[in-house]
């Protein structure tokens, strides 16, 4: 079963003047549009784990000074 924009597409491309240069113009313009799609590469999740990684100081995760009053 085709779609509804298919049919239409098709529709429209049989309504187009005789002009073989236009038809051969659209051609070629939707085999680049689908070389593009295909050649778009994927992206991968995690790929620059470890890449960025920060000197912290050995004690990070401990309180800080000025919120010790705010803790007790």
């Amino acid at each position: 079963m085709k779609s509804s924009v298919t049919k239409v597409f098709r529709k429209k491309l049989d309504e187009l003047p005789a002009s073989e240069s236009l038809k051969q113009e659209l051609l070629h313009y939707a085999k680049a549009v689908s070389q593009e799609t295909l050649l778009q590469k994927k992206r991968r999740s995690g790929i620059l784990k470890g890449t960025f990684v920060l000197p912290l100081p050995d004690d990070f995760d401990e309180p800080l000074e000025v919120f010790k009053e705010y803790i007790e």
